[in-house]
């Protein structure tokens, strides 16, 4: 029988399995937000896997998705492990939602958000290119919002000028990721660069085939990264609007992210050959920062919490 504890040790264990750019779940958080922020990781990096990796059918990989979905609805209502996991699944799947939904209910984090996330990752199963920056930022509003939203709902935040300012950060984080992946991406098939930018800039799907960024590829990812930065800077506030321990959190989300951009940029955005990721030898980097962080002027501090 999996307690709660067990349940939530093993969602903080799939925190440490993955590489991100940013802290998830880390010690600058309260020790109170660790495993609800945990819990909600591991739900969501289980299934964007179902939707990015191996070798499945897309039938297979929605009907993995619909389960994940009625996991989600019992684990909300109930506070009972539900069923093993069948095949497909990971052998932590019960663990994951237990302590999911002993997190929903602890913190009162709204379904719609869950069910964003999934339905992003539905998309992922079956579109594979983006004509504008509107159909972009769409899939960002459904695939990057949701985790900033309740990550603040985790530390009792709820208040809208907090949540436009993680939507911009998340969103920026969402597009340096589909950068950092380009290539990796465009060989499962799929491209979150916009064709308008893409065409607009010359930028050939065969170069890109055959490893090489071009002048034309470059331009073009420097016009995206252009627009992430611009992103980045609109969600920076949201890093001195909260107190207590999260604004150190936020501060070092914030930092990865840039510091993934800035290392796009200065490679030329060559991640055919490289691609740029944070590692142990950013640490010391990262702790300057934040020691030197110069907060944002004019920003009031925090927003409604709730009890």
């Amino acid at each position: 029988m999996v307690t709660l504890a067990d349940a939530y040790a093993s969602c903080e264990r799939d925190v440490r399995a993955h590489d991100e750019n940013f802290p998830v779940a880390s010690l600058l958080l309260p020790r109170a937000m660790r495993r609800h922020v945990a819990a909600v990781y591991a739900f969501a990096r289980a299934a964007d896997d179902f939707a990015d990796e191996g070798h499945r059918t897309a039938a297979d990989r929605h009907a993995l998705l619909d389960g994940w979905a009625a996991r989600l609805q019992q684990a909300a209502s109930s506070a009972e492990p539900g069923p093993p996991p069948r095949s497909g699944e990971p052998p932590s799947t019960v663990a994951t939602f237990l302590a999911l939904g002993a997190t929903i209910r602890a913190c009162a984090l709204p379904l719609a958000l869950f069910e964003d996330l999934l339905s992003a990752f539905r998309q992922d199963v079956t579109v594979s290119r983006y004509a504008g920056w509107a159909d972009v930022l769409d899939y960002c509003r459904r695939s990057a919002h949701p985790i900033g939203r309740l990550v603040l709902r985790i530390g009792g935040r709820r208040a809208d000028r907090l949540d436009a300012w993680s939507d911009a950060i998340c969103t920026a984080l969402q597009l340096t990721n589909f950068w950092q992946d380009l290539k990796i991406d465009f060989e499962r098939g799929r491209v979150y660069l916009p064709v308008e930018e893409q065409r607009r800039h010359g930028a050939r799907d065969e170069d890109l085939a055959a490893g090489r960024i071009t002048p034309e590829w470059r331009a073009a990812l420097s016009a995206a990264a252009a627009r992430t930065r611009r992103l980045f800077d609109d969600g920076r506030p949201l890093c001195d609007a909260v107190d207590g321990r999260l604004r150190y959190e936020l501060r070092a989300v914030w930092l990865g992210g840039t510091r993934i951009l800035d290392r796009l940029e200065r490679a030329g955005f060559d991640v055919a050959r490289h691609r740029p990721a944070l590692g142990a030898p950013d640490v010391p980097w990262l702790a300057y920062r934040l020691l030197a962080w110069a907060g944002a002027r004019g920003t009031r501090l925090d927003g409604p919490r709730s009890a």
